[in-house]
């Protein structure tokens, strides 16, 4: 097999930054025998030399060997970040005592742990006093930040 080795100006495959994909780039500058910056063909955007991710062999269950291009294990799914609160709320739902809870107003004091009656919302929990003059309240819709004295 014939190989020609590579000079400035020459065409390879490299990773575009810009472009994030497998495409023709022009060799701007080479350090002894390694590419070092390239220019992009596509879009003219000049970076650092990425080259392609190589082909590794992957055993298939039978035990031959086959190639095919790496790939990134996918991402699990996130998690609903509001499912945590709704959670919270369920185990504290079981404990409120109705007859304890202070009608909401916005001039009203509160304490952490006080069971509020929204006329909105509806009931809620006071999880923590924000001063001067606010509290973070968990209801069965999520926090949200009342204000209060």
């Amino acid at each position: 097999m014939n190989t020609k080795k590579l000079s400035a100006g020459d065409i390879i495959e490299a990773r575009c930054t810009r472009c994030r994909d497998i495409l023709n780039h022009r060799i701007v500058a080479m350090v002894a025998e390694k590419v070092v910056r390239v220019e992009c063909n596509t879009c003219g955007g000049v970076h650092n030399y990425y080259p392609p991710p190589s082909l590794k062999p992957v055993k298939t269950p039978g035990g031959s060997a086959t190639t095919r291009k790496s790939t990134a294990t996918p991402r699990a799914p996130k998690r609903d970040p509001q499912q945590s609160e709704r959670d919270e709320w369920l185990s504290l739902r079981a404990n409120m005592r109705l007859d304890r809870a202070i009608v909401y107003d916005m001039g009203g004091k509160f304490r952490a742990d006080d069971l509020v009656d929204h006329p909105s919302f509806g009931l809620g929990v006071v999880k923590l006093i924000v001063p001067p003059s606010k509290m973070q309240v968990l209801f069965e819709d999520g926090i949200k930040l009342l204000r209060c004295k």
